[in-house]
């Protein structure tokens, strides 16, 4: 794997981007607005960046970060994403995205729905319990005390184990929630989401986490 690719370039996108230049990889980065509009972030992480449509960022991405709005999800094009694994950083917000039956009843995950989007893909959600500046500050060197870790949850194993790579990579320690379905233990107001915590930590976290009872 050697290129990335963007679907978002918000706060969120455009730190993962950031550190995956620090990591050696190449970024394909697509926003609504147009690749004209990432002109500045392009010139900030220099040659191993450029900017696309998102149907491009899809193509070029051996691995695509799927990072807008989840009211946006639709608009993500699947035909370029067969196959590949797709990072889901996005988080339900009912105030901007509307209300959607399913996860106000609890019965799916945001992760789920994106996946029901992406049937030949292998969608893997990460990044959507961490503060977007904390991402290119937090990491650590691999062993050294309290590494913070982030979780990540996925129906594929063999995703899961890419991402725990790419994880380690920026400076992390990886906890593994299970499935897409699992990942409600860090959507907002959980006990996980926003605190970082070392592997312990967050292992303790994601079992306080509880939800209502599906309706």
């Amino acid at each position: 794997m050697s290129t990335i690719g963007f679907i978002g370039a918000g706060h969120i996108g455009s730190q993962v981007a950031r550190a995956a230049i620090a990591a050696g990889y190449n970024v394909v980065l697509s926003n609504s607005r147009g690749p004209e509009t990432l002109a500045g972030l392009v010139k900030e992480l220099g040659p191993k960046a450029s900017a696309g449509t998102a149907k491009e960022a899809a193509a070029h991405g051996d691995l695509v970060v799927v990072t807008i709005p989840l009211k946006a999800i639709a608009s993500v094009p699947a035909a370029p994403l067969v196959g590949k694994i797709v990072l889901d950083t996005n988080n339900y917000y009912p105030q901007r995205d509307g209300h959607i039956a399913d996860l106000d009843a609890e019965k799916k995950t945001s992760s789920e729905l994106l996946q029901a989007h992406l049937p030949a893909s292998k969608v893997v959600k990460a990044f959507n319990h961490i503060y977007a500046k904390e991402i290119t500050t937090d990491g650590k060197p691999a062993g050294q005390p309290d590494r913070r870790a982030l979780a990540i949850a996925g129906n594929d194993e063999g995703a899961k184990a890419v991402v725990t790579k790419l994880l380690d990579q920026f400076g992390f320690d990886t906890v593994d929630m299970g499935p897409l379905s699992e990942s409600w233990r860090i959507q907002p107001g959980t006990p996980s989401y926003g605190p970082g915590r070392d592997a312990g930590g967050l292992r303790a976290d994601l079992a306080a986490a509880t939800r209502p009872t599906k309706k």
